[in-house]
């Protein structure tokens, strides 16, 4: 069973490292994932975990925690949560701007040990400082005392353990220099640096928003009234209000509200916002319909079959946070030094400032600089940040163009992958074969057509369907109808067995409709060759393309399909595949792909269905289908529309992705790697170089503000 959080009160990466550990302690807990990006937690637990004693492994933490409910209600006020935090965060922002400006410039200008005094002095200048940065300290920069304070209790540290130790050590030695009638004094620089850490708070959050544009969309398609007919009357009511089984007119121009089938009447319907496909697309009586998607030209009306968090869109937006919020393997790596980084820099700081203090002539004044700054510059929000906003970005890019990613580790591993292996019919085909020839012995063709649709038409086999299509006369009775998946049917008509399957051996007219990309079934009546029928398949225009594209991308394209080798060869020459894995029964097609397994990363793309073991067993499975629900719960990669240049794509993104996240991830550590040396003195003996605590305010609070505009950035790429 997997539960979702809510989080509340996070600040940095460690306090969702911290979350994370408190989660996976609970007796019953499987896995625990607490993303900092997104503010919640996605936990994995026993039937017997109770929601309840989740909340409490987190407030016990000094954190927030509340149910996460799918549903668009829940998007929306968390929606409102998120403008509610800005404009705090803003307001905070302003209101310390008000103290730290005039602070800022009587300490730099009016003051003696100001950076650039201009000679005139400022009558008591120390208790107007003394007065701006108070407030700023205790009641903007509470939250950080608080902070400090949970983690505290926690054993452990976090970000606000490290602003909190630096302004109080910057404003205490400023009170007691001001009391004991000393010269130096640093209150306008904890002022300024809470200041510009509020401000990159505030464009963090601001950015953040930014990342989640693509479920904000997909809200949005879903409208909020339904006409619906009752009692032979058109009603308008609220859509969460419609149930299954409802007939509801659509007009032109307006959103289906719901899934369901159309009932009576016809029109296109454009559904680009969820297929990624822009043509808009037939819809004709008994027609699949997907609610959010735009009714383009006639009025019809449909019969609802999904309703609220069952409808393919609000599956679609669950699965897009839920990929959002599982970790790629990377990331591992960010965790993992956020878990250790704070305790170290207190070490360091202390450090720096003992060095300082009593080993070198600078004295306490120069040694408190040096280690406010090293506290100031450390926070580790950038790496915390680095990962989780970038595969935002990427899946909700995916989600634009009809790609859903399951998570940041299929989009880690995607780009990895050295050969695709496809499955044949509905795949690199169009999935709807047509009888191309009929080939009777000793009976008539209409006869043996009539005889193979009897039984064909209690068949599930994709090629069934072909055959019933093709004949024209009224069905036979069938008794004792039996089937074997990869063998064929069989049955009694008139006290004769009947069978349909593959041919057990070959003649010249089964050689030569093979040979034509056709595949061919024998009907027997009593073990005797009754006549065969030749049913094709076309390849779709763009599977050659797909293939020719990996091909460059340096990815084998293998086919694999449980059709006759001639058949299988002669569409994998039209796509341009030339590694063919044919005849292949669908439970085999698992270990085809574990043998292939051996030397490199493998994907699988199949139609989520039959293909389901071999998408599963593939390092990264790539399910085809328009919406439909078998398709979205299976493998990693859901392709909207059947369109296979969306597996180049799907690569490609993956690629893009992992590129803006090792990009974050170096800026994160090199900041961290110059920056923290610096701020220690390390260039001062040599360079006179030193790094004040302003600056270091700064270029923390603008680094995490930089990684998450960084991986916007990926959304002005092309793949």
């Amino acid at each position: 069973m997997t539960t979702k959080l809510n989080i509340k009160g996070m600040h940095c990466a460690s306090c969702a490292t911290l979350l994370t550990k408190s989660l996976q302690k609970v007796d019953g807990v499987k896995t625990a994932n607490v993303n900092y990006a997104t503010h919640t937690a996605t936990v994995e637990h026993e039937l017997s975990i109770k929601t309840n004693e989740l909340i409490q492994a987190v407030t016990k933490k000094g954190y927030g925690a509340t149910l996460h409910v799918e549903g668009k209600n829940t998007h929306e006020q968390l929606q409102k949560e998120q403008k509610k935090e800005i404009h705090h965060l803003k307001t905070l922002f302003v209101y310390s701007l008000i103290f730290s400006i005039p602070a800022f410039i009587i300490g730099m200008m009016f003051m003696e040990d100001g950076l650039f005094y201009v000679g005139i002095h400022f009558p008591h200048a120390v208790y107007f400082l003394f007065a701006l940065a108070t407030p700023v300290q205790f009641i903007i920069g509470w939250q950080f005392y608080r902070g400090a304070f949970t983690a505290l209790l926690n054993k452990t540290s976090n970000m606000d353990t490290l602003i909190a130790i630096g302004t109080s050590a910057a404003y205490f030695y400023s009170v007691y220099s001001m009391f004991t009638g000393g010269m130096t004094q640093y209150f306008e620089a904890a002022t300024t640096i809470i200041t510009l850490i509020i401000m990159g708070k505030w464009l963090e959050a601001v950015a953040k928003t930014k990342t989640s544009d693509a479920i904000k969309k997909l809200i949005l398609l879903s409208p909020k009234n339904a006409l619906v007919i009752r009692k032979g009357k058109e009603v308008l009511i609220p859509v969460d209000d419609v149930v299954a089984g409802d007939i509801i007119r659509v007009k032109p121009g307006e959103k289906i509200p719901v899934d369901g089938t159309l009932f009576n009447g016809n029109s296109s319907v454009d559904e680009s916002m969820i297929t990624g496909e822009s043509i808009p697309v037939e819809k004709t009586k008994g027609s699949t319909l997907i609610g959010g998607t735009i009714n383009k030209h006639g009025s019809f009306t449909m019969k609802a079959t999904k309703i609220g968090a069952n409808t393919t869109l609000s599956k679609i937006i669950n699965l897009i946070e839920d990929a959002q919020g599982r970790k790629a393997p990377i990331q591992r790596l960010a965790d993992s030094v956020s878990a250790y980084f704070v305790p170290i820099i207190l070490l360091i700081a202390a450090g720096t400032f003992t060095y300082w203090t009593f080993f070198t002539q600078q004295g306490i004044t120069f040694g408190m600089t040096t280690a406010v700054s090293v506290l100031v510059i450390a926070c580790p929000c950038a790496l915390g940040l680095a990962t989780p906003t970038a595969i935002m970005v990427g899946t909700g890019l995916g989600a634009k163009k009809g790609i859903l990613i399951k998570g940041g580790d299929t989009l880690e591993t995607a780009h990895k992958l050295r050969a695709i292996v496809f499955d044949k019919t509905g795949t690199i085909t169009q999935g709807k074969p047509t009888v191309t020839k009929v080939v009777p012995f000793k009976i008539s063709e209409k006869e043996l057509l009539k005889i193979a649709a009897s039984l064909e038409k209690h068949s599930e086999h994709p090629l069934a369907e072909a055959i019933v299509n093709a004949n024209k006369k009224t069905l036979y009775k069938v008794s004792k109808f039996f089937a074997k998946p990869g063998f064929g049917i069989s049955g009694r008509i008139k006290n004769a067995t009947y069978t349909i399957g593959k041919p057990t051996s070959l003649n010249k007219s089964i050689s030569d409709l093979e040979e034509q990309g056709n595949t061919v079934v024998c009907v027997t009546k009593n073990k005797q060759l009754s006549g065969l029928i030749a049913i094709s398949d076309t390849i779709k225009e763009t599977s050659a393309e797909a293939v020719n594209k990996l091909k460059r991308m340096n990815v084998v394209s293998y086919m694999l399909t449980g059709d006759n080798k001639r058949a299988a060869h002669a569409i994998a020459k039209q796509a341009g595949i030339t590694h063919v894995f044919a005849e292949v029964l669908p439970q085999d097609k698992a270990s085809v792909v574990k043998g292939l397994q051996k030397n490199k990363k493998i994907g699988m793309v199949g139609d989520g269905i039959n293909d389901a073991p071999a998408l599963a067993t593939a390092d990264i499975g790539i399910a085809m289908g328009s919406g439909t629900d078998v398709a979205i719960e299976t493998g990693n990669i859901i392709l909207m529309n059947n369109d296979l240049l969306l597996v180049p794509k799907a690569i490609r993104l993956s690629k893009l992705t992992m590129r803006k996240i090792r990009q974050n991830l170096f800026w994160a550590f090199i900041y961290n790697i110059i920056g923290i040396p610096v701020a220690a003195g390390l260039l001062y003996p040599f360079t006179g170089i030193l790094l004040s605590p302003m600056i270091a305010g700064a270029a923390m609070a603008l680094s995490s503000a930089s990684v998450v505009t960084n991986s916007l950035l990926l959304k002005r790429k092309k793949f």
